[in-house]
């Protein structure tokens, strides 16, 4: 059989954009770790602490590296409780600014400011230092960002990194999620088509199930991330629903209507004890096969 030179090229071309449509890049699960382990290692980031200083300098520097454009939006929370001004700083990390179609993908760099759940009283004034509730997210987005520079996604992606998520006590909603509210009721420019947000995902005893505000809200795009988690491989993801979740997707969604889901397992239980919100939330508590089964979810929709 005999092929014409341009039904030659159509089928080349063709056979190439199939080729080219499953090459997605990798994740690498154990450098993510070690964004994990790098944050936990300048100690507890509650805002004001020299922890919060150094890391926001460091996660800062780390995202120069990689973005096509990094800006910081500074903003202050007044703790009427102490009297106390804090000043907070979003990261905006940007990848493909002028991109006709833009996604948003966020997690919060803040840790919490008390171990109020720990079962030792005398530690429940102390600052957390957070390994699972604040750097596991980040460290997945770190990473990604690094992926990003290596393979610029199909896409315009922005990471945010969110201040503030952590700092209010319990029952006291107007004191948490102060990165994300500010973020969101002060947007401007090209709204994303949707936003994901990634909070204590690196629980090395994993389960993902569906937040119950991400699926009443956006069941759609809570279709197409476990989606890509089973084209990922990432058995985590669960098909079954969780618990409501109050988070920083909320103020996405309810204050710029932005179209936004969480990914958390909050069930962050070892032998019968909870260690979210106490001292025994560290890296040790974690694993990096956690932040890969995220990590390639993620990868996986962006480039898909």
């Amino acid at each position: 059989m005999k092929l014409s030179v341009s039904t030659l090229l159509t089928s080349l071309l063709f056979l190439t954009a199939i080729s080219c449509s499953g090459n997605k890049p990798d994740f690498d699960g154990e450098s993510a770790f070690n964004y994990l382990v790098k944050q936990c290692d300048f100690g507890p980031r509650n805002p004001g602490s020299r922890g919060h200083k150094n890391t926001f300098n460091y996660l800062l520097a780390e995202m120069k590296m990689f973005a096509e454009s990094v800006r910081v939006q500074d903003f202050t929370h007044l703790d009427n409780e102490t009297g106390i001004s804090y000043d907070l700083s979003n990261i905006i990390a940007s990848f493909g600014v002028s991109a006709a179609k833009r996604v948003l993908i966020g997690a919060h760099w803040d840790t919490r400011p008390r171990s109020d759940r720990d079962k030792d009283p005398s530690k429940r004034n102390q600052p957390l230092l957070g390994a699972n509730d604040g750097a596991s997210g980040v460290a997945v987005l770190m990473e990604l960002a690094k992926v990003f520079s290596e393979n610029p996604p199909p896409i315009g992606v922005d990471l945010i990194l969110f201040d503030g998520e952590d700092f209010g006590e319990e029952g006291d909603l107007d004191n948490y999620f102060l990165g994300s509210r500010h973020f969101a009721k002060n947007f401007t420019g090209q709204k994303p088509e949707w936003a994901v947000i990634i909070d204590m995902v690196g629980d090395a005893n994993l389960e993902i199930p569906i937040e119950r505000y991400s699926f009443e809200r956006n069941k759609r795009l809570v279709e197409m991330v476990w989606d890509a988690a089973d084209r990922a491989g990432a058995t985590q993801f669960k098909r079954k629903l969780g618990s409501y979740i109050q988070d920083d997707h909320l103020m996405l969604y309810e204050h710029a209507g932005i179209e936004a889901i969480n990914i958390i397992d909050f069930d962050y239980v070892r032998g019968g004890v909870n260690l979210w919100h106490t001292s025994l939330d560290t890296p040790e508590m974690c694993s990096p096969a956690s932040l890969t089964a995220v990590g390639k979810t993620l990868i996986e929709l962006i480039y898909e």
